[in-house]
């Protein structure tokens, strides 16, 4: 699940390399991670105008938060929640001043593509159509949070909770699904958007979802501190507002929580 962690990538001592942690990606091959994960696309730019590079570990936010934790080499965190930041800032692990809620994403319910489940509605996986319903990990990973959020808003959670199928991370579930080891899943829309095996059934209105939320911090122990700085101002202009939009993502809404 894990990409380059402790980065060795050959190039050059006087190239600057900043260690980025990223979440929710299952992806070995970064050439394709920009289909899944709206970070990457932004880092192709940034590593083309400034000469620097940025050495990926992806996996769900929950483990790279531990891992930050553990004293892993990484120079910035770009979590899927803020929940996972706000531990890592109460405990004084990033840099409070750099943190910034830097993009949003969308729930949607996947099924199979071939023969899958007949799902109209999210009332649907209540129903004997969804047997298995394939979630990331609701106690620990973000997008499982955010599932479990809006399915207890929309007042399903309980109907559907002895049907879920809890996956390491939300790349799992999509697998989960994938395989035909659920009948549905619930995902993000960038993710849904490299799988040729499911089919998008219905996508969460933003008007019923949860404030969807990845921020991004410097970490207080960086050894790369000023190549980090240097991306994190990239973010802020205006080729990295546009890269989310080409996978799928978004701009934090305004009910997002903001830093």
């Amino acid at each position: 699940m894990e990409t380059e962690r402790f980065a060795s990538s050959g190039v050059s001592s006087a190239t600057r390399r900043a260690r980025l942690w990223a979440p929710d990606c299952a992806l070995s091959d970064r050439t394709l991670a920009p289909r899944s994960v709206p970070v990457c696309g932004v880092t192709e730019v940034y590593e083309r105008q400034s000469g620097d590079k940025v050495l990926f570990n992806f996996g769900a936010s929950s483990l790279l938060a531990r891992q930050i934790e553990e004293g892993a080499p990484a120079d910035i965190f770009f979590s899927a929640d803020e929940a996972k930041m706000d531990g890592l800032e109460a405990k004084g692990l990033v840099v409070k001043e750099t943190r910034k809620s830097r993009l949003s994403n969308t729930l949607v319910i996947v099924v199979a593509t071939e023969k899958g489940a007949a799902i109209e509605s999210p009332k649907d996986l209540t129903t004997d159509k969804v047997k298995r319903l394939a979630l990331a990990e609701p106690r620990t990973v973000p997008a499982g949070i955010y599932a479990k959020e809006y399915l207890q808003k929309q007042n399903l959670w309980a109907a559907v909770e002895s049907k879920v199928v809890p996956t390491e991370n939300v790349r799992a579930a999509l697998s989960a699904v994938e395989a035909g080891n659920a009948e549905a899943g619930i995902v993000y829309k960038t993710d849904a958007a490299i799988s040729k095996k499911t089919s998008v059934a219905y996508e969460v209105p933003a008007r019923d979802s949860p404030a969807i939320s990845y921020p991004v911090a410097l970490v207080k122990e960086s050894k790369q501190a000023e190549a980090a700085k240097k991306f994190l101002q990239h973010l802020d202009s205006a080729a990295a507002a546009r890269a989310p939009a080409r996978v799928g993502g978004s701009a934090p809404s305004p009910t997002a929580p903001r830093r």
